[in-house]
């Protein structure tokens, strides 16, 4: 039987648990990995939390398996990893994957836009100056 994406959602919010940045922050001052799994695109035009690790949404289950050819070391299940997205909707989906894929501890902090708001630290856009 189909799943619907209001399916699927539901179930990631189930099962990871949305957090504050304040939260987030502490996690991450303890050793957690905070991942932004927004595309290129995204952090180029709007820049990124400070000290994130960037990883889209459509490599993660690569990026996410020791035994990939792919593997990113940044992501270890028994490390805890803060998600975040633009909204929190791709946090959500990827941090369900992740727990599916055997990561205990993950969470997800929501979008980019509360870190800003929140006054943590971000990496502004690069300016691009005159290349088009």
């Amino acid at each position: 039987m189909a799943v619907s994406l209001q399916e699927m959602m539901a179930e990631a919010n189930a099962a990871v648990a949305r957090i504050s940045v304040a939260k987030a922050q502490d996690l991450v001052a303890q050793g957690a990995l905070l991942l932004d799994v927004r595309d290129a695109p995204e952090l180029e035009a709007q820049g990124r939390a400070t000290g994130s690790h960037h990883i889209s949404r459509g490599m993660l289950e690569f990026r996410a398996d020791p035994n990939s050819p792919f593997h990113d070391p940044a992501l270890r299940p028994d490390r805890t990893v803060v998600l975040h997205c633009a909204s929190g909707g791709r946090a959500a989906l990827a941090g369900k994957l992740l727990k599916d894929m055997g990561f205990g501890e993950v969470y997800n902090l929501g979008g980019f836009a509360e870190w800003k708001e929140a006054g943590a630290a971000v990496e502004e856009p690069v300016d691009r100056g005159m290349t088009p």
